[in-house]
């Protein structure tokens, strides 16, 4: 479980300007900031949808749960993250990392979650990767490992199918979209076998990517799969 003193030390923050209101402070994100829109809520254990304070687990994933076994959400895809992830994961502001990294390292605190397994990031396809430069989700993935000591590889887990971005394609049809799309590294199946991976992705809407992705890992003889998201969008109707 997680103790304030994992967040002590950890992730350090220089000075500079806030990211969302140009005010002076440590982190790219102002204290003011976090505290006016980064306040913690009580979340889904499976799925990470918002519920009410007294429930565990929504009614869908009661009915239907999903493979992976717990999901940590730090943030709404809302105002204002959903502008910063955006700048994060398409425009090159690596200098966002440290500081959103920090937010789903309060989020398990908050929530009591257990220490992550092996974190894993969702791959993305070579001609994407050479495109964007980068891997949003290594970035907040090596981040995570390094303050909690604990081991990241952005290798163990591949894209083998490019696809059309998911947030281009309707609801429906994202399943689909990712189906087939990743493996695990055949040479490197020993090491996964038993094994609780942590899979670590920006954004989380339908769930269907990291499905796919516990799918595949679980296949593949891991024992067990959690997921961390930045933030989580809300399900079509739910306010």
């Amino acid at each position: 479980m997680f103790s304030p003193r994992l967040l002590q030390g950890r992730l350090p923050g220089l000075p500079s300007l806030c990211a969302v209101c140009r005010g002076w402070g440590r982190e790219r994100v102002c204290a003011d900031c976090i505290a006016r829109f980064a306040v913690p809520r009580p979340r889904c254990r499976r799925c990470a949808l918002p519920t009410p304070t007294s429930i565990e687990r929504c009614g869908t994933c009661l009915i239907d749960p999903p493979p992976y076994t717990r999901a940590l959400a730090a943030l709404d895809y809302d105002h204002p993250w959903d502008g910063l992830i955006t700048r994060f994961k398409f425009h090159g502001a690596l200098d966002l990392a440290p500081a959103l990294a920090r937010r789903l390292l309060v989020a398990a605190e908050h929530a009591d979650a257990p220490a992550p397994g092996w974190l894993l990031p969702v791959p993305l396809s070579a001609t994407r990767l050479r495109e964007r430069g980068y891997n949003q989700a290594w970035e907040l993935a090596r981040r995570l490992g390094r303050a909690l000591r604990c081991d990241a590889d952005a290798r163990l887990l591949l894209r083998i199918r490019d696809t059309p971005h998911q947030i281009a394609l309707p609801l429906d049809e994202r399943a689909g979209n990712v189906r087939r799309a990743f493996a695990v590294e055949p040479r490197r199946l020993a090491e996964l076998r038993g094994r609780h991976v942590t899979v670590v992705d920006d954004v989380m809407t339908t769930g269907a990517t990291l499905a796919e992705i516990s799918r595949v890992l679980l296949q593949a003889g891991a024992s067990e799969v959690t997921v961390w998201t930045l933030a989580r969008t809300p399900r079509p109707g739910d306010d």
